[in-house]
């Protein structure tokens, strides 16, 4: 006798019965236990009983069941084990699943993490899943067309995100050349995509180079009452003048004290070349002292709420805000514009030795990069009599 709604959804598990399989007929039945009511199809296959599942009540009903049956019949009538038929469509399924976007994007940040650092990979992913996978990151990355790519791109331009569209659209394309190189993809599309974004507004960093103004700057600087990591990271911004991201993501392994120098691997460099930064006297006093609170840990200037990711980028530039420079006076980036006109001039540095410690990309005569290494005892002695200048602007001395 067939099953009926009423039955299945009222019907429970016995523990004094000896079977709790209820037929539906043509080899459909409910199989009732403790953990809950499951639908089974039992079948021969080659002169075999086999027995195959159908879905669990209530998430199949007994309607859905019946269908799921009928197509299991209908597969044995075309010479069609339905258990084997179902294991190959799953295979597949996993299969389309491992050749999306999403999927291959993160294969590749997987494959290529060491080449990052961990800050950078973090915001690569959260680039990748806020801005791609909503929009491109379930479909088989075979399948996506150029036009696919620069929809998603343009939504980051219509919030005014453009320069970080580009950065994107850059990720995008290594995601292709991976998927290429592993036989998922024919080409990377986005090199159709040449022009088609809107071009990056030149950024001006707001920056103090007057020397007067300068020196009232470093007195709020070490006037500043605000948490010791954060004025650690302000005093040493005026005397090291890198890049925000590369101050703030400091490891203390990179950190030589016995050779006064710290040394920035390539991986975390705008430039990709490794980068020395000799260290004053008074800047071996600031992280010595900073040594104290965070050396126990991987990162100088760690971040207040976990140690294991390093301080916000926001961090130098909230605490010139809080000391009344606003960002069209002064920024965290803006430390390397004032070192390069002062050095400059007024203390009248070789121009070579500052574009060196800058990072900037520097030949020489024959077109070749220099290494990190080049000019390093002129560059020491220039850091020193820098930091020097930075205090008697500082003291009043000048």
């Amino acid at each position: 006798m067939a099953l009926t709604d009423t039955f299945v959804r009222q019907v429970k598990h016995n523990c004094d019965t000896a079977s709790n399989k209820h037929a539906d007929g043509q080899g459909m039945y409910l199989l009732v236990s403790a953990a809950g009511k499951y639908w089974r199809f039992d079948y021969r296959f080659n002169g075999k009983r086999k027995t195959a599942a159908l879905g669990k009540y209530p998430e199949v009903s007994l309607a859905k069941a019946r269908q799921r049956r009928l197509e299991m019949r209908e597969l044995l009538a075309e010479g069609i084990d339905p258990s084997a038929d179902k294991r190959e469509k799953m295979r597949d399924s996993k299969e389309k699943e491992r050749q999306t976007f999403n999927a291959i994007a993160r294969e590749w940040l997987e494959k290529t993490k060491a080449q990052r650092a961990e800050t950078t990979q973090i915001k690569v992913n959260d680039w990748l899943t806020r801005n791609l996978f909503p929009y491109i990151g379930t479909m088989p990355i075979s399948q996506i067309k150029p036009r696919d790519v620069l929809l998603a791109l343009e939504r980051m331009e219509a919030r005014g995100a453009i320069e970080s569209a580009h950065r994107v659209k850059q990720l995008c394309g290594q995601v292709f050349r991976y998927a290429v190189a592993v036989g998922l993809a024919e080409r990377d599309v986005t090199a159709d995509l040449r022009g088609a974004l809107a071009a990056i507004p030149r950024t001006h960093y707001a920056a103090i180079t007057e020397p007067i103004e300068v020196a009232k700057l470093l007195r709020a600087i070490h006037g500043y009452k605000g948490h010791p990591y954060a004025t650690a990271a302000l005093k040493l911004s005026p005397l090291f003048f890198v890049r925000p991201g590369e101050l703030r993501s400091a490891e203390w392994q990179e950190i030589d004290f016995a050779a006064s120098e710290w040394r920035i691997p390539g991986s975390k460099m705008k430039m990709k070349n490794d980068h020395v930064v000799p260290l004053a006297t008074q800047a071996i006093a600031i992280l010595k002292s900073l040594h104290a609170m965070t050396g126990h840990g991987k990162y100088v200037f760690p971040s207040i709420r976990t140690e294991d990711r390093c301080m916000s980028e926001n961090t130098v530039n909230a605490c010139l805000r809080s000391m009344g420079f606003g960002k069209e006076v002064m920024t965290a980036h803006g430390f390397r514009a004032m070192a390069r006109t002062i050095l400059d001039e007024v203390l009248e540095e070789r121009v070579d030795l500052i574009e060196h410690q800058l990072a900037h990309a520097v030949k020489d005569a024959n077109g070749r990069a220099y290494n990190r290494t080049a000019h390093l005892p002129a560059r020491r002695t220039m850091m020193q009599r820098w930091a020097d200048y930075l205090d008697s602007l500082r003291l009043g001395n000048s």
